[in-house]
Formats: structure tokens, C-alpha cells, sequence
């Protein structure tokens, strides 16, 4: 096992951990989470085996959406604290082992950005080409919106000068012109900047919309909008070689292949474009899996997954900070998905997506909660974790919208879950209630609890980790197997194999395997469970049968006679 070489691709066998600083811990106790709360529960982070933090945006903002409708992009909001604290933190992660990216919001900016009150006043402002403008009234455009039930178009008139600015989110958040090279090097310095300060990488929001704009003109100095993605990528890896880029490209696989930047598509290079990009397609596939107790579907959808550049990495998750968007689904599919685990309208968002966690979505059964985190880290990949998953936290459909999964960490049972001491009324959102609240889940108590979700999180974190297969392995292995509930899958990377087997179904079954590389005479090859004290025989021919139960899981390393690898 070329071990050495995980260093180099840190992030091919990372856990990323998301969290919003405003909700995850109050350490002046005003109300609002800041950097210094932060801070002092990195240890926990640490404990849990993250090795990558990603913070939502922390840069002052107007607050009309949760942060990314960002006022200065070289600043920390004062709520949370100042640059100070955030190197402060930064330095204190890297010395538990953890390293820190930030959102980097270059689509938009806050209507109240200096750039944009300077654009609005006057066509002759020096920042006017900063954004996007018509002249002419556009046509309709209620089939572009992102949030339906906020904007019935994506341009807005500006009375001051008579013309019409581009918005593809809200209307206060105006579309930076990204075709404007000195735009460009505004987010270059934005970039520069935080990297200076210790950051590693950034997690880019809406790749696809920010380079809409860009070589679209005659004239433009780029020739094709992956160009820019490609200059910024190189831009970063010379302020910083291992530092990464991590994209929301919610796009089908085909298109979205090309957003890692090896375009021959076969592999065998390094990428030029993102480092990462989250699987959005995979991930709506495993729940429409969960909804029918039918593997299939996302066996399917993993072995169709595009080879991808040998340096780059899908970013895996079942939980963001945003909703669980079901757009990839067609509309039985999204249907059967809403049936399953949302049919209340209200736990639904945008007629393509819900506003819940995973618990409440499984009804809080902890066999199948843990049974899709140990589907989620055995998958090929960089697992990635929205904070408060590791206790099983749950949503407040009190909340508005996508706020409804961004409510404040639960850190003990006490008032406001340990998050503060401040008034209920001064918190950024209304603490979790009933059964999934502080009194029934918190850190706390499960950090005591060795049959706990953390305790078990904790367990799979330490099993991925020591199985770089699991990041490296080119391609998914789907395994030939009669039970259509069971998802059987094998990754392998240099000496190292793991076989994973994830009963989606609650019926106990025989799962019947041939593992062709595993037969022959000598010393018989063996098959260690990784998350449990067991292991099983592979026969003279490569056969043998596992059992599992209801909603079970397990992870098999291969051992062959001569394996060094610890176990």
C-alpha cells in the first residue's frame, strides 16, 4: 500500500465536517455562536476524527440569507468575532490535525455591498460593469428562479438608472459579471487573502451560475468559461499546493465531469478545475433506494459514476446545509421520495426538495440511521458530515425554510442545549423540540454512552480512515447478489479490498458472494469484519455466504495469507 502517497492528496481520504459559526457554540453568550465558541470545542471535532472543517460564510452580511448575501469579502462578521479569532482557530485546528476551508460566494453579492450601492447610483460608476445589466426589460423568466416562492423572475428593476440587474437567487444578492476581468481579480485577492491566513481550500458555491457570464461575449479575454475555473484553480495551487477547491455542481454526471477539467475523461491525469465535487446524483439515488428498500437504483447510479481525474474526489453526503434537493429524480421518483419521508407540504421546499434531517426522515429507527452513515463511509469517496449528524440531531419545521436543519448545536441538556445562556428569544433560530431535542440528544450524554450514534460515528471514522481504499479505489465494484434490498459493493486500491454489504430492507437475508480473486488452493483468504469482532472463510472457490440482518451493514477487509496491513 503506497501509503505515503494520502498524504500528498489529503483530501482523497478526508472527513469534512460542515458547520454555520453563528449555531454551532455562543462562547460570550450573547446569543449568537462566534469563533471563540468554536474554538474551544475543536477538541470534540478532533475526538470525532474530523480532519477538515468547512464554516459556511462568516463575512459581515446584510443577514437575508443566513450569511451568503456577503457585504465585504476581506472581513469577519463582529457578531462572530474578528480575523483575530478566526487565525486564532485556524492555528488551533491544524494543531489537533484538522485543516479549515471557508464558502467562497463569487456568484453574488449583498445589495448593500460597497460595489453595488456605487453600481446603482450612476451607468458611469467604476463598479457599474461589476454586475449584470439590461437596458431593455427582459422576457419572462419565472422558469430560471431558484427559490419559487420568493422572486417570480431573475432580474429585477433598478429604478435610480432605469435598468434591469440579473439576480439568479434573491433579489438583494445582484449576480457578480464574471466576464469582467476586474472582477476576476477581485476574487483572486478574495482568495489570496484567506489563504494567507491559513486556510486550505475553499467549498465553491454554484459553480455553474458564477461562470455563466464568462467568455459569453465577443471580445472576452477568455474562450471558454472553464478557462476561469481553470485559472483560479492554478492561482490556488501556487499560493498553496494542497489546497482544494470543493464545488456544488449540481449538474448530471456527464456535464458535471467536465468541472474537474480532465476532458479526455479517461483518468490517468491530474485535474485543472475543482478538486472535489459533491455527488448530487448518487445522493438523490440512495434515497430513492431508501424509499422503495430497493438497492438498486443506487447500484445502478454508482456504476455509472464517470471516471474522474486521479487526483480528484467525490465528495459524499445523505445530509447539507441546504434542502435535500430531489431535482435529478423524475416526478414519480420525486413523489415516491416526498411519500416516504416528507409528506407533510410543510416539510417540503421549493416543490423539489425537503427541509429535514435524517433521523426524523427514518423515524428515528437507529438501525437504519446507522446503517446509512456506514453505507455513506463505505462508499467511495470523501464523506461529508453537516454538524449535529454525529448525535442524531433533528429539524425544527418552526424555522423558515432551509433554516429549519441550521438550528443550534446541541451540546448538553440544560436550556438552549448548552449552545448559550442567552435569552431563547436572542438565538440566530428556535432550538430543536420534542423527542429529537437537548433533553433526549446532546454530546453530552453520548459521549458517555459507548452504544451511542457519536460512539458509532466515532467507530466509522476510524475504520474509513484506516481504509484508504475507500478514497482511492478508481471505480465502485457493484458484486453480483440475489437480493434486490442489498447493496454489495467492493472497493480496492493497491493490496487493500473492502467488500460492504447494506441491507436496505427490514427482512433478515443470506447474502451469497464469489469473490473469483479469492480462490485457489493454499492458505484460505479470510474476510474481517471491520465494525464488529468476526470474520468469515472464502471457500476453495471463492465463494461464501454472510449473513445480515434487518437494516444491517457490514464492512469485510480481504486478508489474504500474506497481508500486513493491521486489522
Amino acid at each position: 500500500m503506497r501509503i505515503r502517497e494520502t498524504g500528498d492528496l489529503w483530501w482523497k481520504t478526508a472527513v469534512i465536517y460542515c458547520l454555520d459559526v453563528e449555531t454551532f457554540m455562543d462562547w460570550d453568550d450573547d446569543g449568537v455562536g462566534d469563533l471563540q465558541g468554536l474554538t474551544q470545542r475543536i477538541d470534540h471535532l478532533a475526538d470525532l476524527g474530523v480532519t477538515c472543517l468547512w464554516l459556511m460564510p462568516f463575512y459581515p452580511t446584510a443577514d437575508r440569507d443566513d450569511g451568503y448575501d456577503i457585504t465585504d469579502f476581506l472581513g469577519v462578521d463582529p457578531r462572530l468575532g474578528d480575523v483575530g479569532d478566526l487565525v486564532r482557530m485556524i492555528r488551533t485546528a491544524r494543531d489537533r490535525g484538522i485543516r479549515v476551508i471557508a464558502d467562497l460566494v463569487v456568484n453574488h453579492t449583498s445589495d448593500r455591498h460597497p460595489w453595488f450601492r456605487s453600481a446603482r447610483r450612476s451607468k458611469d460608476s467604476p463598479y457599474r460593469d461589476y454586475y449584470v445589466w439590461s437596458a431593455t426589460k427582459p422576457p419572462d423568466t419565472s422558469d430560471q428562479v431558484v427559490f419559487p416562492d420568493q422572486e417570480s423572475g431573475i432580474w429585477t428593476l433598478d429604478e435610480a438608472t432605469g435598468e434591469w440587474y440579473r439576480h439568479r437567487f434573491y433579489r438583494h444578492q445582484p449576480d457578480l459579471n464574471t466576464a469582467n476581468p476586474r472582477v476576476r481579480d477581485e476574487i483572486a485577492k478574495v482568495v489570496g487573502y484567506w489563504m494567507q491566513l491559513g486556510l486550505s481550500g475553499f467549498r465553491v458555491d454554484a459553480v455553474p451560475f458564477f461562470l455563466e457570464d464568462t467568455a459569453k461575449h465577443p471580445g472576452d479575454d477568455l474562450q471558454d468559461p472553464h478557462d476561469y475555473l481553470r485559472d483560479l484553480r492554478s492561482f490556488l495551487s501556487r499560493r498553496s499546493g494542497d489546497a482544494v477547491l470543493m464545488g456544488e455542481v449540481n449538474l448530471p454526471y456527464d456535464q458535471q465531469r467536465l468541472f474537474f477539467g480532465d476532458d479526455d475523461g479517461d483518468g490517468t491525469a491530474d485535474g485543472t478545475e475543482l478538486t472535489l465535487q459533491f455527488d448530487f446524483v448518487a445522493m438523490q439515488q440512495l434515497y430513492l433506494s431508501l424509499a422503495r428498500r430497493d438497492a438498486r437504483p443506487l447500484a445502478a447510479t454508482l456504476a455509472a459514476r464517470p471516471t474522474i481525474p486521479r487526483d480528484a474526489q467525490w465528495a459524499t453526503f445523505v445530509r447539507n446545509h441546504d434542502e435535500l434537493t430531489l431535482d435529478k429524480l423524475s416526478d414519480d421518483e420525486r413523489a415516491e421520495v416526498f411519500a416516504a419521508f416528507g409528506p407533510d407540504e410543510d416539510m417540503q421546499l421549493y416543490g423539489r426538495g425537503l427541509r429535514r434531517r435524517l433521523p426524523t426522515m427514518l423515524d428515528g429507527d437507529p438501525r437504519r440511521v446507522r446503517m446509512v452513515y456506514s453505507l455513506l463511509f463505505s462508499l467511495p469517496g470523501t464523506p461529508v458530515l453537516f454538524y449535529g449528524e454525529e448525535i442524531g440531531m433533528g429539524e425544527n419545521l418552526a424555522a423558515e425554510g432551509r433554516l429549519a436543519v441550521r438550528t443550534p448545536m446541541q451540546w448538553t441538556d440544560e436550556r438552549n442545549g448548552g449552545f448559550s445562556r442567552a435569552a431563547p428569544s436572542r438565538l440566530p433560530g428556535p432550538v430543536v423540540e420534542d423527542g429529537y431535542g437537548p433533553a433526549h440528544v446532546n454530546v453530552a450524554a453520548q459521549r458517555l454512552d459507548p452504544d451511542s450514534l457519536l460512539a458509532f460515528v466515532r467507530l466509522l471514522v476510524r475504520r474509513y480512515r484506516e481504509s484508504p481504499e475507500l478514497g482511492w479505489a478508481r471505480e465502485v465494484e457493484i458484486l453480483d447478489q440475489p437480493h434486490d434490498a442489498v447493496l454489495a459493493h467492493r472497493s480496492t486500491w493497491d493490496d487493500g479490498s473492502m467488500v460492504a454489504l447494506h441491507n436496505l430492507a427490514p427482512e433478515p437475508v443470506v447474502v451469497p458472494l464469489e469473490l473469483h480473486d479469492c480462490s485457489g488452493e493454499g492458505a484460505p483468504v479470510r474476510l474481517v469484519d471491520l465494525l464488529e469482532t468476526a470474520e468469515t472463510v472464502v471457500d476453495e472457490r471463492g465463494r461464501v455466504e454472510l449473513e445480515l440482518p434487518g437494516f444491517g451493514y457490514r464492512w469485510l477487509r480481504v486478508v489474504h495469507e500474506t497481508e500486513r496491513r493491521l486489522v
